[in-house]
């Protein structure tokens, strides 16, 4: 499983060490990954996705996954999140439709 958030795309970054005698050798900057449960209102499902803790304040301040899922972009979503994005697409265009 790779170190990537499933709403954002955050990912892991590559630097430096730099020691006072600026010796430099590679390093990993892993993101904060949180394994959450998110509640889909317009599915009234549960989903288990692995979120970063600023992806996961995010969703709180745009008022919840569904809300979240259709203001994001597919690009950065992962196969899962996707797949989610489109069921409560087609669940909403129903609701508005009837």
């Amino acid at each position: 499983m790779s170190r990537s958030c499933e709403l954002t795309g955050k990912g892991v970054q590559s630097g430096n060490n730099v020691s006072h005698a600026n010796n430099k050798t590679k390093r990993r900057f892993l993101p904060n990954l949180c394994q959450v449960t998110l509640i889909s209102d317009s599915l009234n499902q549960r989903f288990r996705l692995r979120v970063s803790a600023a992806a996961l304040r995010t969703v709180e301040h745009r008022g919840g996954l569904d809300a979240f899922l259709l203001k994001a972009s597919e690009v950065d979503l992962s196969q899962r999140a996707r797949l989610l994005r489109r069921q409560i697409v087609k669940k909403t265009a129903e609701a508005v439709a009837a």
